[in-house]
């Protein structure tokens, strides 16, 4: 069976293509519910590596019953391989991006051990405070600013205010993470990123040496004068005799800083072109803000998927909901498909704020990969939200969002908004 590899798929549907990601997010879901249609999943061919190894193509998991079960069992689905890649990396990218998302157990479970360590209820009250009171402070700044690029003056100042602080670095550095962020998850977008494949690799490589350079030596710091922050939480973390190494605090950085901040950011952002394009949806939010903000923010994160997907790769063959699959596989899980599997979400292209139940897999499925920080995202979306629309009910989207040329973001850059 591993000899054995299917014709690509070609054409509209070929994922593969930035000619997919490039079409409206209307014209992507209906290519989701075409490919949710075929039986075996759709066999994408991504042409060559750019970093020179022998490819195999991948399988498109659009379902929501595939995502999941691939997600509950990480011992053959596996992210050992790399998670956030379609083609596999060289030793130099997983040195900086080799974080806890591409790794299994025991190892995984181990790091995952140790960094929960420095998620004390005492710290996590502090950055529920610090993010309501950031919120209260952005919304100040909008009020004086007026119209204005909302995900530059609003979406973006969140996250990345709040995970710097968690981490003890200072103002002075949010240029340089907020630039080497967007490089980093920048796709095939030439705004952020140049489109030789060889300067591509530079700018991003230098972007993960940028920022964990700048944990390190915080690190250093905080080793010799602990501070009241989540790097010296992390340096102390002792978890029967294992600590994490520099280079595991430098990729966990990495991760939190641009997952973390990209994502939050993008459901912050697309949750202003939902509540313009569904006054309805706004309307009753607006009746029972308290009650609501919370569905209301997982409907977005449904809705939008701000991570598309994650790769795992077979470490065996098996055969999951009677399709058959070999050792060495590849697969893509697309949460952002599984979002809108009409045998599990009635009407999934309908925006529904108070859509019960809502087993979406925004922040991934069930299994040892669910994201870290969920709860914090949703504590960012709620919070921001809940103060937009207490102190400037009628904001809304003044012109088009401009979106991330990205299969793996579904990202806004810019999007201009008024204050009504």
């Amino acid at each position: 069976m591993a000899d054995v590899q299917p014709s690509p798929l070609t054409g509209e549907l070929d994922m593969s293509q930035n000619e997919f990601w490039a079409r409206p997010p209307a014209g992507r879901h209906a290519a989701y519910a075409r490919l949710r249609a075929m039986s075996p999943p759709a066999f994408m061919d991504p042409g060559e590596n750019p970093f020179g190894t022998e490819e195999r193509g991948y399988y498109a998991l659009v379902r929501h019953a595939d995502v999941s079960e691939a997600s509950r069992n990480p011992g053959v689905f596996s992210s050992a391989a790399g998670a956030t890649s379609i083609f596999d990396l060289p030793a130099e990218f997983n040195e900086y991006f080799g974080s806890m998302i591409s790794m299994d157990d025991p190892r995984h479970a181990r790091l995952r051990r140790i960094v929960s360590r420095g998620f004390t209820p005492k710290m996590i009250r502090k950055f529920e405070e610090d993010v309501q009171r950031t919120a209260a402070a952005i919304v100040d700044d909008l009020l004086e600013t007026g119209s204005c690029d909302f995900v530059q003056e609003v979406a973006a100042r969140l996250p990345l205010k709040i995970i710097c602080d968690m981490m003890g670095i200072g103002d002075e550095h949010y240029a340089m993470v907020f630039r080497n962020t967007n490089i980093i998850l920048s796709g095939a977008d030439p705004e952020f990123i140049s489109e030789n494949i060889v300067e591509a690799q530079t700018q991003i490589l230098n972007g993960g040496f940028e920022l964990g350079a700048l944990v390190t030596a915080l690190a250093e710091e905080r080793m010799a004068s602990p501070a009241d922050d989540l790097v010296s939480a992390l340096v102390s973390a002792n978890i029967d005799g294992e600590q994490l190494t520099p280079a595991e605090l430098a990729s966990f950085f990495i991760l939190l800083v641009v997952a973390g901040n990209e994502t939050t950011r993008n459901a912050i952002s697309h949750a202003l072109v939902l509540l313009t394009e569904h006054p309805d949806q706004r309307a009753l939010l607006l009746e029972d803000l308290d009650g609501r903000i919370g569905p209301a923010a997982e409907e977005i994160v449904r809705y939008t998927s701000p991570v598309i997907w994650m790769r795992r790769t077979l470490t065996q063959d098996t055969v999951m909901n009677g399709n058959a699959y070999a050792k060495g596989d590849k697969v893509l899980l697309f949460y952002q498909a599984a979002n809108r599997d009409e045998s599990v979400f009635a009407d999934p292209d309908r925006f529904d704020i108070t859509r019960s139940p809502n087993p979406h897999v925004g922040f991934g499925a069930a299994g040892p990969h669910f994201c870290l920080g969920a709860h914090l995202a949703r504590r960012e979306i709620t919070a921001v939200w809940r103060e937009l629309l207490t102190r400037v009910p009628n904001i809304r989207a003044a012109g088009e969002p401009d979106y991330l040329l990205s299969s793996f973001i579904n990202g806004i850059k810019h999007l201009p908004c008024e204050l009504g």
